[in-house]
């Protein structure tokens, strides 16, 4: 320990050395001190949770020109390298040890050869510049749910971000009393020109489960710099499994219900597919957007929302659509918008609600209407992926129990993604397994700008968490499955889908109607409202909708548009079983047997329905059937 006070202050001031000191952790000061001798900054700056610690992140952000201040007090804009606008998902690895599996569909690299390989990048990146050393807290903090976690970095717009997205855990940290117990990470920009990483080519995103460490190096895009988001996540994974709880790619809020009932829904949706909107619902409450942690106590299912804040997607974010989020953008509280154009220090972005200037700044430099990257490829205004980040607080429907560190008691989960011709806009499933299964575990999308993949490709993404999940596939099904045995109450399960399309290709749903769905949920999970059964689970009946509709609304629904969306596609349903039950056949060698149960108890359930009422079956067909089956 001798050797490494002497490391530590020969970089550190005596204010800063101290601060680190206070919190007594042996296992801390040793990972500060291997990560000053790796990356040989010039200077350690300790952040606690002091407002002018705070405060100096803010200000070395601006000075550093990872930010550039906006007009309205408060506001900054961040940009990325052109080519770092997504998570990258070739890059992002897993590090094993010989023996370990995590299942043939996990990007994995042999722990010795990539802790070198990262290592090697990594090595003397901080040069000249300051490392930070920030602590935060994943949930609430002095909560049962309450993860530590530190991060290292050079970057201020990295801590600037995590400030306002995380709760600060210094005095959490305290609370530890030298336990070795929490996250670590660490993230070096790189070499940098204007502000941004520019070595792509060597751009590393490497995860330690065993070891409860994340290395990112040559990025700056958040997704893949910011330790304690999807990230951490997958360190939560894996530790979830250890220790039997669920950490989760969901949203929470609260549904409002009759006489000032809220009822808490969770759910899970890829990037890009109405999960934060849905968060935001008009007339209901926010707990979170993102990320869940879910455990059984005293037999119900409770949870919280790991960060505080919000890293969204801006595009389409208008006063129409996204009231609350839009008058956050346009207040005077603290907001970092990313990749979206500025012009005259005011920000603008694709979907706005207004017209967008002719040129400007944004991810490629100077812009002009018509401008074109290397490819010949025109560039937008702004990036699909560009971004705000928020303080939860700010938002008016902050649900008042957001930051209870008891977390909420659920009453449902929904799944949803972009299908534009297979699943109903909302539907019940027969009971937990049926949901984890033929729900969550079955789920698919369309991708989106906010992978660096192709967009418009219908892809597997179980439970909305494809990306993330750190344990082979089917322990991750299992253990969803085994969690809702502790339980004396268990959720519904619902599917949803905002992206069905007619024949011409048009959506049949506008965005406003999720809430009927959702409100439809609500009343459902408490008895309020009967349903019709189909082959795969209870959908709603026409009359509870239109009051629906009309009630929270004001529009007219008619029965036409109702037998449109809610038409059971028997070919498509049996297609889609076919390519979810080929996936795991092919991929997931330790798939659950009942997996492949409920597909073929489902398949065949579908298959008679077909027989007796065809290929596309409007939901008096089903009416009618079980009327005669009752008789």
């Amino acid at each position: 320990m001798e050797k490494v006070e002497s490391v530590l202050k020969q970089y550190m001031a005596t204010e800063q050395y101290d601060k680190l000191a206070k919190l007594n952790n042996e296992k801390l000061i040793r990972f500060v001190t291997e990560s000053i001798e790796r990356f040989q900054p010039e200077s350690v700056f300790v952040c606690t949770d002091s407002a002018e610690d705070r405060e100096y992140l803010r200000k070395k952000s601006l000075q550093s020109r990872e930010e550039a201040p906006l007009g309205i007090d408060g506001h900054t804009i961040h940009f990325d390298n052109y080519n770092d606008q997504a998570r990258d998902k070739v890059h992002t690895k897993y590090l094993v040890s010989p023996g370990m599996n995590l299942g043939a569909s996990l990007n994995q690299v042999d722990r010795d050869q990539g802790t070198d390989e990262v290592m090697d990048i990594m090595a003397g990146s901080m040069e000249g510049r300051e490392m930070l050393v920030c602590f935060f807290c994943l949930g609430p903090t002095n909560s049962e749910f309450s993860i530590s976690c530190v991060q290292i970095t050079d970057s201020y717009y990295v801590a600037h971000s995590e400030c306002i997205l995380y709760h600060w855990g210094y005095e959490q940290f305290d609370r530890l009393n030298g336990s070795s117990d929490f996250f670590r990470f660490c993230h070096c920009s790189g070499k940098m020109d204007e502000g941004v990483s520019i070595n792509m080519d060597k751009r590393r995103i490497y995860i330690d489960l065993e070891k409860e460490i994340v290395f990112s190096v040559n990025t700056q895009y958040a997704g893949n710099t910011i330790g304690l988001k999807k990230l951490a996540l997958r360190l939560a994974i894996n530790k979830a499994s250890r220790e039997g709880w669920l950490a989760e790619h969901m949203f929470v809020m609260g549904a409002h219900g009759p006489d000032g009932r809220v009822t808490y829904l969770s759910g899970a949706f890829p990037s890009a597919c109405g999960k934060t909107s849905t968060s935001m619902i008009e007339g209901q409450s926010i707990v979170g957007d993102d990320i869940a942690y879910l455990r059984v106590i005293d037999g119900k299912f409770r949870c919280v929302n790991a960060e505080k804040g919000i890293f969204g997607i801006i595009q389409d974010v208008n006063p129409k659509d996204d009231p609350q989020i839009f008058e956050v953008l346009s207040s005077k509280n603290e907001v970092i918008f990313s990749n979206i154009l500025h012009k005259n220090n005011e920000p603008f972005w694709n979907g706005m609600g207004r017209e967008l200037p002719e040129d400007g700044i944004n991810h490629s430099g100077s812009w002009y209407r018509g401008k074109v990257d290397d490819s010949g490829k025109e560039i937008a205004p702004s990036h699909k992926n560009g971004r705000y980040t928020i303080a939860l607080s700010d938002l008016k429907n902050t649900d008042a129990h957001a930051e209870d560190p008891d977390g909420v008691e659920l009453g449902g989960i929904i799944y949803g993604g972009r299908d534009s011709d297979t699943w109903v806009p909302i539907e019940q499933a027969f009971d937990w397994t049926e949901g984890v299964i033929a729900k969550g575990a079955s789920l698919e999308s369309e991708t989106t700008a906010a992978t660096l993949d192709d967009e418009g490709v219908r892809k597997f993404n179980i439970m909305s968490n494809m990306d993330f999940v750190s344990i082979p596939l089917g322990q991750y099904i299992q253990n969803n499955l085994d969690f809702a045995k502790k339980a004396d109450v268990v959720p519904m399960v619902f599917s949803v889908n905002y992206f069905l399309k007619d024949q011409n290709g048009k959506f049949l749903n506008s965005k406003t109607d999720k809430k009927a769905w959702v409100l439809w949920a609500e009343l459902r999970i408490n008895g309020d409202v009967d349903a019709i059964q189909t082959p795969t689970g209870f959908i709603p009946k026409y009359e509870d909708l239109k009051r629906i509709f009309k009630e929270s609304l004001n529009k007219d629904y008619s029965l036409e548009d109702y037998n449109k969306q809610f038409v059971y596609r028997c070919n498509e349903l049996l297609a889609k079983l076919d390519r979810i039950e080929d996936i795991y056949r092919q991929t997931v060698e330790d798939t659950p047997a009942i997996v492949y149960e409920t597909f073929q108890n489902q398949r065949q359930r579908i298959i008679k329905a077909q027989e007796q009422l065809g290929d596309y079956i409007i939901p008096e067909k089903f009416i009618a059937g079980q009327a005669k089956h009752t008789a």
